[in-house]
């Protein structure tokens, strides 16, 4: 048929009529102000607000999860793969990173970190700030913020990262990147996957090393 219906309740303390000025009449205004990670903004493009009216959404925020399993134990990927990724990468793959240096601060938080390219790679620079760093946890965070890879498009992306202990003594990747648009830019899913594939090539790499040398990052 094409036509697929879905039909929900939801109960509210809020009486109808405010509930229905604030989520309803105000909510172009209001909701990019309480949600601003979720939407940017929303503009009448035709008409009063009234019928008919044409509206459009700018999102600004896109986000992505994934998960990546490793027959490396949490504690001994995050000091590979995290706290001495400025060392070890450019060494096991520097066709894609030449080099990694610390701009401002020790590494941790509030950390800007600027990452050059190898030559095997279209881009130049980019430079990041750290946002978070728990190396009892296992979570880091970052955000690029400068550097060709955004291009003309996105103001920035945002990277969070926790490894957990998997049953079979390995670990679990768990990722959630976040793409912030500027303005009205279309985002596109290749975006997406390009980016997805230069992080594997490079956890594969540090894998594989931890792999072939065992006493390595105990």
């Amino acid at each position: 048929m094409g036509v697929y219906t879905y039909e929900s309740e939801t109960v509210s303390v809020i009486p109808p009529a405010r509930l229905f000025k604030a989520f309803v009449l105000d909510a172009d205004n209001l909701i990019p102000k309480l949600v601003p990670q979720a939407i940017k903004s929303v503009e009448t493009l035709e008409g009063n607000g009234g019928l008919p009216s044409l509206q459009g959404c700018i999102m600004g925020v896109y986000t992505y999860e994934s998960e990546t399993v490793s027959v490396i134990p949490p504690a001994r990927l995050f000091k590979a793969f995290v706290l001495d990724a400025d060392n070890l990468i450019p060494k096991l793959v520097p066709q894609a990173i030449k080099s990694v240096e610390t701009l401002e601060g020790n590494g941790g938080p509030g950390s800007i970190k600027k990452t050059t390219f190898g030559e095997g790679s279209h881009y130049t620079y980019v430079k990041h700030q750290v946002d978070g760093l728990d190396a009892d946890n296992f979570t880091y965070s970052y955000s690029m913020i400068e550097g060709d890879v955004l291009g003309d498009g996105l103001e920035k992306i945002s990277y969070q990262t926790k490894l957990v202990a998997s049953a079979d003594g390995g670990s679990i990747v768990k990722s959630t990147s976040t793409y912030h648009t500027k303005g009205d830019h279309e985002f596109k899913e290749e975006n997406i996957k390009d980016g997805k594939e230069k992080v594997s090539h490079l956890f594969k790499a540090v894998e594989a090393y931890l792999v072939a040398n065992p006493d390595a990052y105990n």
